[in-house]
């Protein structure tokens, strides 16, 4: 719209005509620099503003928050916590550690999260290691330090959860839950950009192949040494812990990690995988809680009939 102002002459004493009309713009007024009457300006001349290229310039100019990228630390501050606790530790930590998961100290919670830190040989290190760093670090620098940690924990929570449901006399060590997580995230992060990816299907399929190996490494290494033989020196490894800990990963996974074009996922999608994890926690949680009391129970009551007996034999009952 054009912004004017407009400015009648005063006609001529010896004219009949009405006089000459001018239509002036404002922006052409502010445009032109007040001269003074000897040729020199008092002040300088103002800058007219070019509005035509001023939200280019605003375009152009990087965005605050796009300036603040952070490495991905997270994954690499665990391995180096997992590698110092090995050495000091040794490669056998004893039974009575005060970070081993052990059934019978349920209500220490702590284990439930720092069985991870320890491990069973070198070579159980090297693995969780280096495929925590290997599929860990991509997976960071795409989505984060925060989203990548909260997968890695939710893992390391559901393998001990599941083991205590299904493996409920074994003692646990090692970061198995996590590493499945980060695998199961993988496998979430193709499913959520596969048309954005530039290899989608060589990862899906080396995530895949990876997994098959291990379990089938875990299940071979479960089986009884036959009769006759030495006695086995290998540590069982629980499978149950790698199973529950990938099925955090992905549920987790599709309700946290980003869609690389910007879009929303689907509704059903995201309450289906919080109602997955939710279901999977509270039973896990709820499982643990009434072994706990059961067993303290049954411990009050078998303290009551001995201290019957006692009292009995020594004539005090």
């Amino acid at each position: 719209m054009w912004h004017g102002t407009v400015l009648q002459m005063p006609p001529a004493p010896s004219s009949s005509q009405s006089g000459l009309v001018l239509g002036v713009g404002c922006d052409q007024l502010m445009a032109v620099p007040p001269v003074c009457s000897g040729g020199a300006s008092s002040k300088k001349p103002s800058q007219a503003v070019d509005w035509e290229k001023q939200p280019e310039a605003v375009a152009v100019a990087p965005s605050p928050t796009s300036l603040k990228w952070l490495p991905p630390f997270f994954i690499v501050l665990v391995s180096i916590l997992e590698i110092a606790v090995f050495v000091c530790v040794s490669a056998d930590p004893p039974e009575e550690s005060l970070l081993v998961y052990r059934p019978d100290q349920r209500l220490q919670l702590w284990r439930f999260f720092s069985y991870a830190l320890l491990h069973a040989s070198w070579l159980h290190l090297a693995f969780n290691v280096l495929t925590q760093l290997l599929f860990g670090l991509p997976l960071e620098s795409v989505h984060g330090s925060i989203r990548t940690g909260v997968i890695y924990m939710a893992g390391v929570l559901a393998g001990s959860l599941g083991t205590s449901v299904v493996d409920s006399e074994v003692y646990l060590v090692g970061a198995s839950g996590g590493v499945y997580a980060l695998l199961a995230a993988q496998l979430a992060s193709v499913l959520l950009n596969f048309g954005h990816m530039r290899n989608g299907v060589v990862q899906l399929m080396a995530v895949i192949v990876f997994v098959f190996c291990d379990l089938g490494y875990a299940l071979y290494s479960r089986e009884p040494k036959p009769l006759g033989l030495p006695h086995q020196t290998r540590p069982s490894v629980s499978y149950i812990a790698h199973m529950t800990g990938a099925l955090a990963g992905i549920s987790v996974g599709l309700l946290l990690l980003r869609q690389l074009d910007g879009g929303l996922r689907p509704r059903p999608l995201r309450w289906l995988a919080l109602g997955v994890w939710c279901l999977f926690s509270t039973f896990g949680i709820a499982f643990n809680l009434v072994n706990t009391v059961t067993a303290q129970l049954l411990a009050e009551e078998e303290g009551q009939v001995i201290r019957q007996h006692l009292m009995h034999d020594l004539g005090m009952g």
